[in-house]
This record gives C-alpha cells, structure tokens and sequence, in this order.
C-alpha cells in the first residue's frame, strides 16, 4: 500500500497544475475542470469498489491486487497522452473503473480473528498509505518542476508496475475464500449506512486541498514560481500528520471509548478548518492543516475496525467507496464553492460536515446501549 499510495500522490500533486497548463478556457472554467478532473476517478471507483470488493471476497484479493496495480499503471500512461482537458478527463475516468486496491487490503485486515487485530491491522494499512502520501507529494512536485508534469506521469506508472510485481511475489497469498466466508456475519444496513456518512466527511477534509492550492497559495503570500513546491510542502505535511494520526490510533482506542474519541476528534477537525479562513500567511496555515489532519486521520481506522471483522466484501467496498468518494467530493466542493465565494466560507462548510457526523455517531452509541 505504501508504493500505490505513494505512486497516486506523486501524480495527483502536480495535477491541478497541469491543467492550467495545458487549459485553453478562462479562469474559471479552468478552476471547475480541475475539480472534476481531480475527482472523477473516485465518483466512478465508488460505484466499481464494492463489485470489485464481492469478487475479491469469492475468490484471492491479492490476485485482485496484482491485476488492479497493472491496469492502473496503463492509465497513468493515458494521463502522460492526454493533450486536451477532455482527453485527461477521459483519462480519469478509466482509472476510476480499474477500482481501488485499497479495498482488497482492508478485505485482507479485516480477515483477523480478534477486534483489537482487525482495528491495528486497518491502522497500519491505513497508516501505509498516508505515509505514501507523506513522501509522494514532495517527490511529485520537485520531479514535475525538473522532468515534466507527462515524465512524471510515466514515472508514476512505473512505480504501480513495481509494487504489483512486490506484491505478486513478496506477499503470501490470504486463505481461501471459504475459510474467510466462515467469520463473515451479516451486518445492518444501517450501521453500514452511518460508517460510510462519517468517512465520507472525515476524508473529504483531508482531500478538498490540492484542487486549491493554486488559487490560495498566491493569496498565503506565495510568489508564483514557488507555489508548486510550496504546494507539496504542504502536502507533505498533510500527509505526515496523517500517517501520525492513524499509528496513533490503536493507543487511543485503549485510552478512550471509541465514541467519545470519535466525537473529539471530528469536533476538533472541524474546529481546525473553520480557523483555516483566520490565517494570512502560509506557515500559520500549514499548522492548522497539519493539526486539523492529525486530528481527523483516527476516524476511519475507529469507525471501519469496528464493522470490517465480520462485513463480507460487498460491505467493506460500500466503506471504502466512501473514502474514495471524498477524493470526487473534496475537489468538486472546493473548486465549486472557491469559484462563487471566499476561502472562509468553504473551510467553514467542510467544518459543517464534519459536526453534522456528531448525531451519527450518537445514534450509533444510543442502538449499542439498546442492543
């Protein structure tokens, strides 16, 4: 997972700026396609994960793994073709339906026999990830600034090769679907339902930057040679607290009850965006990201441990589909909202998200007691 994340994060850094560069239509026009072009993979991968996570379950998620990494290094070569804003989009729309590997991973963590494995299990994949997520932005930016942002793309589908060629021959396989099967139970639509609304806002706090960073960047007091370096400075900072976040997790569940660390957390994220709008320059700002990120990252790992031991595929795809649909909603929000209105008023709308998750989770709290 750390070599895929960081594959998509070396490429998604530099995105937004080729766009503009190669854009051919107004300002606006070009701000509205980055966020499509940025999310459109997600929209699509939130309707192919859980199809691709129900074949995974019947058969051997690392084959789906190997399969999946292959076809998305293809698409990256699609991206370094495109030379028109639809081109790309077409692009990101393919390796939307390739799906996600991430779902294959967690149906692999949530396979342990105990809650407290299952929860460090999708901490750590997780925590993989974000790591991934913490070096690719930098490495991205610095080699779109000397190779170019289509070098790069290639660059980026050679690294997908490599991780499907560690994995098909690194990893050992998972045990067989029947076995997996026998610890599955059915679980309610609604817990389901309640799981995917807070992932879904959780990670759309974490995904809504990059579409951004070039129109906030210059407003923070950046000169206009450095914002793509800055830009993945502040990625990488993301990322870090990210990757904090989630190693934290599996101590916090310890300390805390789980709901009441999840109410803290969100509260707390959402307190962090909304102060966003309050800063005026970029090292203020890229505190209160790194702390608002810090905050919101032991979300998923809480919310997901506690239903991925015994959901089947299907489940754990609906989950995951969440996570990825934030990736789509984050930048279309952003760009959408930063296209009619202040940057205040979109940090303080993704702050609404998050509070407006508190009476799921205590209707979570309240079935429990019941039950």
């Amino acid at each position: 997972m750390f070599f895929g994340s960081f594959a998509w994060s070396f490429v998604y850094v530099s995105l937004p700026f080729h766009i503009q560069a190669i854009s051919t239509v107004d300002a606006t026009a070009t701000l509205r396609w980055t966020g499509w072009i940025l999310g459109i993979s997600s929209l699509v991968t939130v309707v192919t994960a859980p199809l691709w996570g129900r074949w995974a379950s019947a058969g051997d998620p690392k084959a789906f793994y190997v399969v999946v990494e292959v076809l998305q290094g293809l698409g990256f070569l699609g991206m370094a073709a495109a030379r028109t804003l639809p081109e790309l989009f077409l692009a990101r729309v393919v390796l939307g339906v390739m799906g996600a590997t991430s779902t294959f991973a967690f149906i692999m963590a949530g396979r342990a026999p105990e809650s407290g494995e299952v929860r460090r299990r999708v901490a750590g994949v997780q925590s993989a990830m974000t790591v991934g997520q913490v070096v690719g932005p930098l490495g991205g930016a610095i080699a779109a600034a000397r190779i170019g942002f289509r070098e790069s793309f290639v660059l980026g589908g050679v690294l997908l090769w490599g991780c499907a060629a560690l994995v098909r021959w690194g990893v050992p396989s998972t045990p067989a679907a029947g076995a997996a099967r026998a610890v599955e139970r059915p679980v309610r639509v609604g817990d389901v339902a309640r799981v995917s609304l807070i992932v879904l806002a959780g990670s759309t706090q974490v995904f809504f930057l990059a579409s951004i960073l070039p129109q906030i960047l210059p407003e923070l007091g950046v000169a206009s040679p450095r914002t793509l370096e800055v830009g993945g400075l502040l990625i990488f900072a993301s990322g870090a607290a990210a990757a904090l976040g989630a190693l934290a997790t599996p101590r916090l569940g310890e300390l805390v009850s789980e709901r009441r660390l999840i109410v803290l957390l969100l509260a707390a994220s959402s307190g962090c965006l909304a102060l966003l709008g309050a800063a005026h320059s970029v090292w203020p700002y890229g505190v209160l990201r790194f702390l608002q990120v810090l905050c919101i990252a032991p979300v998923f790992p809480l919310v997901v441990s506690r239903i991925a031991q015994h959901a089947g595929g299907g489940a754990i795809g609906v989950i995951n589909s969440a996570r990825i649909g934030a990736a789509f909603v984050g930048p279309v929000v952003a760009t959408t909202v930063l296209a009619w209105t202040a940057p205040s008023a979109l940090y303080l709308l993704l702050a609404a998200m998050g509070l407006a998750c508190l009476p799921l989770v205590a209707a979570a709290r309240s079935r429990a007691t019941r039950a």
